[in-house]
């Protein structure tokens, strides 16, 4: 079998290095590529213009490859990642939603992982590196990956809350939506899914358990959140990873729960050498994550630094709901006159900073014990930064020099 792969990345390069005896050379066709090279194991790195449809046998592309490219159109034989390995996953929970998806995967793999549970896919271990012979792979599933899955499906699927995001890829709100949802189609009468309530209409045989919040989701699993020692917006992912505990092993683990310790980048607490408080929140790359940001300190003048690949998205929304805070905005980012506009249509204080150590600088000059700096920039970095984890360090270097 002829195997071409679509975009240079995580997911492929597993596929090539991992698969390479089962299947020998792959064809890696990338934009980057300019000439046909081969890399260490001999697979062949080739230019999109390369591609025949006609010679190839299956193609897998990268999670996060754009549908509207050429190569996506072209293939005849197109497969997800999740597709690929259906045949030798083990049972699964697949986790969705637009924020929240890395944490609950955490949470429900700590919780879960004395019974042999691993965690992969979005949250940055491949398909192609986890283990066949696992008792449970706990997956946490872009949209991206949803898109291009056909056939695969889970035992359970978790859905927390969507919101806008990623709609330059999807092409709209709707069409992000129905990506989400698309796995309901495939699900059985013994499986189960946990869904908004928004969505538990949704067409499916899955059993569905549908949420209007983490207290009404607490209270059908007969959760105690007064158990829970974390607040929001991570006491839903919370409430999400015991009840996905509670459907498979039929206990409540609070004290084990309570253990896990939350990633860097999501609301991560700093003080500078004046005792000023700064947070790190440089994942939150949509508007919802920022709003539960804005929400967890209210109480306090919130001088917010926003900005970078806004994808597409309208803002405005957030912006309307930053109106009813004590804050000043910072913009940062290919979207900084973008930021200025919104900012301007709600009559919120911003000042053009462009690049992150001119925002930390400025808020320096003014911030206050009392007050809160935050990072939460509402939209993708890699406009001016490898990932969001680098720009995250790069806010606590600068905060570290104050």
């Amino acid at each position: 079998m002829k195997i071409s792969l679509f975009g240079y990345g995580k997911t492929t390069q597993a596929i090539a290095k991992n698969l390479a005896d089962k299947f020998g050379v792959f064809n890696i066709y990338d934009d980057n590529f300019k000439n046909t090279t081969q890399d260490e194991l001999g697979n062949y790195l080739l230019n999109p213009k390369e591609f025949d449809q006609n010679s190839s046998d299956l193609e897998i592309p990268s999670p996060g490859f754009p549908p509207n490219h050429a190569l996506i159109k072209k293939a005849k034989n197109l497969q997800s990642e999740y597709d690929f390995f259906y045949d030798a996953m083990p049972r699964s929970v697949w986790i969705s939603g637009t924020n929240g998806k890395t944490t609950t995967t955490q949470m429900t793999t700590h919780l879960l992982s004395h019974v042999g549970a691993i965690m992969g896919g979005n949250i940055g271990t491949p398909l192609a590196k986890l283990d066949t012979h696992a008792k449970l792979w706990v997956l946490e599933t872009s949209s991206f990956t949803l898109h291009y899955t056909h056939i695969a499906k889970p035992e359970i699927y978790v859905l927390l809350p969507i919101s806008a995001d990623h709609l330059s890829w999807h092409g709209n709100f709707e069409n992000y939506v129905k990506d989400k949802l698309s796995v309901l189609e495939r699900m059985n009468e013994c499986d189960i899914a946990i869904l908004p309530k928004i969505y538990e209409n949704t067409p499916t045989k899955a059993y569905i358990v549908s949420y209007e919040d983490e207290k009404d989701l607490a209270s059908k699993f007969g959760i105690d959140i007064g158990k829970i020692s974390f607040k929001s917006p991570f006491l839903l992912d919370a409430v999400m990873s015991l009840a996905i505990e509670k459907i498979l092993l039929d206990t409540l683990s609070y004290d084990l729960l309570n253990q896990f310790i939350l990633e860097e980048n999501k609301l991560e607490e700093l003080f500078d050498t004046q005792g000023r408080l700064w947070v790190n929140d440089t994942k939150a790359t949509n508007e919802s994550a920022v709003m539960a940001a804005l929400n967890r300190y209210k109480d306090k003048k919130i001088h917010l630094i926003i900005g970078g690949d806004d994808k597409g998205v309208d803002l405005s929304t957030l912006f309307e709901f930053m109106k009813k805070f004590d804050i000043t905005l910072y913009a940062i980012g290919i979207s900084t006159q973008k930021m200025l506009d919104y900012a301007k249509n709600a009559n919120i204080k911003i000042i053009k900073c462009e690049i992150l150590s001119k925002a930390v600088e400025e808020i320096s000059k003014v911030l206050q014990k009392n007050e809160v700096a935050l990072l939460s920039p509402a939209c993708a970095s890699l406009d001016q930064f490898s990932s969001y984890i680098e720009r995250g360090k790069t806010f606590k270097e600068c905060i570290s020099k104050i």
